[in-house]
């Protein structure tokens, strides 16, 4: 590791830790040449599938964007950033676990639709109104119908 401080490449860890939430190490370490102490984190690397739109372009995966929708769908309603944190975590697990390389935006819409409609019923029917661009009101009507029934 090198030093930010005189840029030398030997150091020492003096202390290592897990983060509260045991998602990342904590070291602290020292320079072997200046011995100035700085802390390092160290955090898993992992790689989302790309996702491909509907006109065939690949973007990359990108939290912010599933919080953005989230977020919007979910504007005004009693729903907590811990729990939106959850689902996209959810989300987040099962896209790891396909392990493609690639994955249709439409399936991450349709994901996203699964979360909000375990999150409340208002978001997740606002979401689907918005994805799903209806073309009349009975279909729309549907969805209100299915979200309703017990």
């Amino acid at each position: 590791m090198k030093c930010p401080f005189c840029g030398h490449t030997e150091t020492q860890v003096a202390e290592t830790r897990l983060a509260e939430d045991a998602a990342f190490i904590r070291r602290r370490r020292q320079c072997l040449k200046c011995d100035k102490r700085f802390t390092t984190y160290e955090r898993p690397e992992v790689s989302f599938p790309a996702v491909v739109k509907k006109d065939g372009r690949r973007t990359d995966y990108a939290t912010s964007k599933l919080r953005a929708s989230f977020a919007l769908a979910l504007r005004k309603r009693p729903v907590s950033t811990e729990q939106v944190d959850a689902a996209i975590e959810r989300m987040e697990e099962k896209l790891l676990n396909l392990g493609a390389r690639e994955v249709p935006s439409s399936q991450l819409g349709e994901m996203v639709m699964r979360e909000l409609k375990l999150l409340d019923k208002v978001a997740y029917v606002r979401f689907a109104s918005v994805y799903r661009s209806f073309a009349d009101v009975d279909e729309f009507k549907t969805l209100v119908d299915e979200v309703s029934l017990p």
